[in-house]
């Protein structure tokens, strides 16, 4: 049982009370590391209150249950989260695993480490039934649309619970990194969080498919084996060229993780080359417009595949990554993929939301960007969840987080990012509800297309409409995304029972 909560327990002896030094130590480490003379007292009481709440719990490892809220505020840490943020990580299990209430966290920690734990607290399984994980996934992207660091506190508590996962039986392991990679990765690759992305793939990888992971890392550690042959002559050429252009830059190796690798070549790993294990990261000392100069640099030096061009400076990616990418030819004839982006660049394409949130500090702009409502994939998932009943959520989330996706634009500029296989009726619904209940047909590129037409990025699509024009039920067979399948069966849902209450009116009237 939880020792009772002393209200207002703060620690003695000054920030870190000796007695605490070696437990908090990691998690203050890297705290001061990113935050240097922030106030750590807050964050010493957070864990002094978790520590005696959580206190003869153990979890499957046996190891007492504070080591895993402070695993995960040590996670956060790391990546340079505020001090609100750290401190609902320290308490994140407290009101769902002890008798400590909401409004007592309210009272002693403030509202807005309230609203962090409140938004990562599962609702409970004897109340909610088989509709208890739907709807807390549910709870969690509400509280992220006001909040983006709940999203964040989740993740960085899914991470510690896959490094953790070799305590739990055989089939939870699958099914939470079933879980992990359906629903809570590509979260994290929507925020941009590539360090926790990376992570949580491989880890998850290993537990779903233990044999396929373990090939796949011989496989990339022989391609790496080999690597300086293929990268440094490469590497020579390109800061021959960047110094020929004046452009001070560095030039590394970045292998890719396992995952992404056992998926780009569908599980045959087998003699996989360097150029498929690693690219090159060019990291460019000035203004974008010297990753520009440095791209020059780079093909002049090395000769560019055609089509392998993509710019994501000019059109960041909907989760705020900028950098260019361009394909070439190693002077031994293996193609490599380059990477160029500036050091300014770097931590938003590693750390994404979080680095935003970090640049702006713990103060009320770093609350605004927390908040920030300017993510499209995140608008489009509201707009459809609160239509779709518990049994539909998660299968329209997997559908609306699945890997892949097409970015299509409207004859004005804009730009619609969709899963891969979306049709022109999703690019309509995309658009809004409006558009797509009215839509017709499209003209895609200019030719006239069905609704059922395939989108690929890149596409110019214009929505032809109708007035009288409405959904049908044949939408559904090639409706992709969650938005455009909730919309049709709303509308269908209430216009048949419209068209039921006209039928009795009409007989009532009759019998009368």
């Amino acid at each position: 049982a939880a020792a009772p909560h002393v209200r207002g327990d703060r620690p003695a002896g000054g920030p870190c009370d000796p007695a605490l030094a070696p437990a908090l130590a990691p998690l203050l480490a890297q705290y001061r590391s990113v935050c240097p003379g922030r106030d750590e007292r807050e964050i010493v009481r957070g864990y002094r209150v978790a520590e005696r709440l959580h206190r003869g719990q153990l979890r499957k490892s046996g190891a007492p249950f504070i080591t895993h809220p402070l695993a995960v505020a040590t996670i956060l840490a790391g990546m340079g989260m505020d001090t609100a943020t750290l401190v609902a990580a320290l308490l994140h299990d407290t009101v769902e695993d002890t008798p400590y209430t909401l409004d007592e966290l309210r009272a002693d920690f403030g509202e807005e480490v309230a609203v962090l734990v409140d938004g990562v607290t599962k609702l409970d399984g004897r109340r909610w039934g088989a509709r208890a994980e739907a709807e807390t996934l549910r709870k969690i992207v509400l509280a992220a649309a006001a909040d983006l660091r709940v999203l964040v506190i989740k993740l960085a508590d899914r991470l510690h619970n896959l490094r953790t996962l070799g305590f739990q039986s055989p089939e939870k392991r699958i099914r939470i990194a079933t879980a992990s990679h359906e629903l809570l990765v590509p979260f994290a690759e929507r925020l941009g969080i590539r360090v926790l992305q990376r992570e949580m793939d491989d880890l998850a990888f290993a537990a779903r498919d233990p044999e396929a992971h373990a090939a796949t890392a011989h496989a990339v550690t022989a391609a790496l084996g080999r690597a300086p042959a293929v990268f440094g002559p490469a590497i020579g050429r390109i800061g021959a060229a960047l110094r020929g252009d004046r452009v001070t830059a560095e030039t590394i190796v970045r292998p890719r993780h396992l995952y992404a690798v056992h998926t780009a070549h569908g599980g045959d790993v087998a003699g996989l080359r360097p150029g498929e294990a690693a690219h090159l990261l060019v990291l460019v000392d000035g203004p974008d417009t010297d990753c520009y100069v440095a791209l020059g640099a780079v093909h002049s030096a090395l000769h560019p595949i055609p089509g392998n061009l993509r710019d994501h400076i000019a059109t960041p990616k909907y989760n705020l990554y900028r950098s260019l990418h361009t394909r070439v030819v190693s002077p031994g004839g293996d193609p490599i993929e380059v990477i160029i982006r500036s050091r300014a660049m770097h931590p938003l394409a590693e750390y994404g939301i979080v680095a935003t949130i970090r640049e702006a500090g713990d103060d009320a702009a770093g609350r605004e960007v927390a908040g920030r409502r300017d993510l499209v994939w995140l608008s489009r998932l509201l707009a459809w969840q609160s239509a779709a009943p518990s049994d539909r959520f998660l299968d329209g989330l997997r559908a609306d987080l699945a890997p892949g996706t097409v970015a299509a634009f409207t004859p004005g500029g804009r730009m619609v990012t969709l899963p891969e296989g979306a049709t022109a009726l999703d690019f309509a619904y995309a658009l809004d509800d409006g558009t797509g209940e009215r839509s017709i047909g499209a003209l895609v590129n200019g030719r006239q297309a069905p609704l059922s037409a395939e989108l690929r990025s890149g596409n110019v699509v214009e929505v032809l409409t109708g007035p009288a024009a409405a959904p049908s039920a044949e939408w559904l067979d090639f409706a992709v995304t969650a938005h455009a399948r909730v919309g049709i069966s709303e509308w269908l849902a209430r216009h048949r029972a419209e068209r039921s209450a006209d039928a009795g009116r009409r007989r009532l009237a009759e019998a009368l």
